[in-house]
């Protein structure tokens, strides 16, 4: 029986008009695995849905990120640090190296000149840009080609996955590129993104709708024991 949480969600949170709710949790802030379960909301309480997964975050853990919730006192995530984000996200496109997959977030099909750019100085900083239309200046230092199958000896992390929409205003400096995709390992931690298994990542796109406002929420596990209640979460 699945199990029907009590609090009602306020419509004073920024996110009061997610209907579903990714919910990744991590033993403490310097640990790289975690586990990943999916919440939806009926009326005004959440429900679980699907069986939970392990996942695996930033080599060196979490530190707060840049999203729907309020400053957080503590570590702040920033570029080349290892940590994913920590906070709750609005989830936003789907992508993938298939022309289209069965989901109803939007889809971007990615293209071999697509970049996602992690240089901090760039005005294309924490942005996909495709190289043939901005220019292979626009992607100069970026070390975020999308067709890592084509530039990374055949990778398939990005095969699918979508973006978890960290520092949305593109920050210098606070951190970019933040993905939910597919790992190479249960052991192999990311450099900020949260990875699972393709099916995990099949099941999750198959479920998530953008007409649900889902967001994608990461705390270690004593964070989320603190923020629970006042953030109302499941």
């Amino acid at each position: 029986m699945q199990r029907v949480e009590r609090t009602p969600l306020s419509s004073a949170l920024p996110w009061s008009e997610a209907r579903q709710l990714v919910l990744v949790t991590t033993p403490d802030w310097n640990a790289s695995q975690g586990t990943l379960r999916t919440f939806a909301r009926d009326g005004d309480r959440w429900h679980a849905v699907g069986a939970a997964a392990p996942i695996v975050i930033g080599r060196t853990g979490a530190a707060w990120g840049l999203g729907l919730h309020p400053a957080q006192p503590g570590l702040q995530k920033q570029e080349g640090d290892g940590r994913s984000p920590a906070g709750v996200f609005t989830i936003g496109t789907a992508f993938g190296y298939a022309a289209s997959e069965p989901t109803a977030l939007p889809y971007e099909a990615l293209g071999v000149d697509e970049y996602c750019v992690d240089v901090a100085g760039s005005p294309f900083y924490n942005r996909i840009i495709d190289a043939a239309k901005a220019g292979n200046a626009a992607v100069a230092g970026s070390t975020e080609p999308m067709r890592r199958d084509l530039h990374e000896n055949g990778d398939e992390a990005y095969k699918i996955g979508f973006v978890i929409e960290h520092n949305p205003r593109g920050v210098a400096g606070a951190g970019s590129c933040i993905f939910a995709h597919l790992w190479k390992t249960p052991q192999t931690a990311t450099a900020g993104c949260t990875a699972m298994t393709e099916a995990a990542m099949r099941d999750l796109l198959g479920w998530l709708k953008a007409d649900a406002h889902p967001v994608f929420v990461l705390l270690p596990q004593v964070e989320y024991q603190r923020l629970r209640a006042p953030w109302q979460l499941p």
